[in-house]
């Protein structure tokens, strides 16, 4: 059933997707650049380390290990000598390099809502983006397009807002695969980890309707880089409503299958699958140590990420006082 159901997208009279307009990047930037300024500029000011962790290879300090600490940063000869856990802290480099590694595989295309899931990743490229270009640092990104035929595309990191520009705007207007193959993450991660060298902030974004295939590829990329998952969801993908008989077209295949959806069994079968994929999902992130910034198209890029600084934030205030307890 999920290989033909998951991206949800009803097809047209002619059973084909109708083909984008072409999408103005620099309009896209300006509104969320303007969108910055008012609503993330305050609240980012001094702590933009927040979203961005950054970490530094300098060691700054060591101390003993807590519960919410990286066990990647742990150093094991003073652990031995102690008996007991210790972690390295490192200074915060002055410049930080950011990758987008980006799915543009067929599914991105989908949106129930507002926008599509293509829409909101390059809102979200925008924001963060422009955060990031304004203070110098400078940003790259690696484009799979789920065509095995093709390379990765690759932007090298540069800092400067026509770089940006440029980034989104192939983002935004690359014609998207219609392949007969189901796309892995797994292609995109392997590549990452060759093309990006030292240590960075690596933003991961896909909707990971995916072959389960990619875990290790996951953890392997986050034991050298900062790495934050930035998941695009739409409502259909967690819940089918009851809308009747209905043809659903698999956008990466071209496969279509014909559903009832007001059956109330098919429904339970439905939500329990997508939950499924939720918790493997989870599980996933969990064991590589990475956060999971969610984009809902029935939202805005800039709401989910205030809601997400706003967890980070709580996260490292109650580790700060936890730390100053013991």
């Amino acid at each position: 059933m999920f290989k033909f159901l998951k991206s949800r997208q009803p097809s047209n009279r002619e059973g084909q997707t109708p083909t984008p307009m072409p999408i103005n990047a620099q309009a896209l930037l300006a509104r969320m650049a303007w969108i910055s300024a008012k609503r993330l500029d305050g609240l980012m000011q001094g702590d933009y380390r927040t979203l961005f962790k950054g970490a530094g290879m300098m060691l700054a300090d060591l101390r003993e290990y807590l519960p919410h600490d990286d066990v990647r940063h742990m150093d094991w000869n003073v652990t031995a000598r102690m008996q007991t856990p210790y972690v390295r802290e490192h200074e915060q480099d002055r410049d930080l390099t950011a990758w987008f590694l980006v799915d543009l595989s067929a599914s991105i295309g989908f949106g129930s809502r507002r926008v599509s899931k293509r829409m909101i990743m390059a809102e979200a490229v925008a924001l963060l983006g422009h955060l990031l270009q304004r203070r110098g640092n400078r940003i790259g990104a690696v484009i799979d397009r789920a065509d095995p035929k093709k390379n990765l595309d690759i932007i090298p990191a540069r800092s400067g807002k026509r770089h940006l520009l440029h980034l989104l705007h192939r983002l935004l207007n690359q014609p998207l695969n219609q392949s007969s193959s189901s796309p892995s993450l797994k292609r995109l991660l392997n590549g990452a980890q060759r093309i990006v060298g030292r240590r960075a902030t690596v933003f991961v974004v896909s909707d990971f309707l995916t072959e389960p295939d990619w875990d290790k590829a996951l953890i392997a990329l986050a034991s050298r880089h900062d790495v934050v998952a930035i998941r695009l969801v739409d409502p259909l993908d967690q819940q089918l409503p009851n809308l009747g008989m209905m043809t659903f077209r698999d956008v990466e295949t071209n496969q279509q299958v014909f559903i009832d959806s007001g059956d109330p069994g098919f429904r339970r079968r439905f939500l329990q699958h997508a939950q499924d994929h939720e918790n493997a999902l989870l599980r996933t992130f969990t064991r590589a140590g990475v956060d999971c910034l969610e984009l809902s198209t029935d939202s805005t890029a800039h709401e989910d990420l205030l809601q997400f600084i706003g967890q980070r934030q709580r996260f490292l205030r109650q580790a700060s006082a936890g730390q100053t307890h013991v």
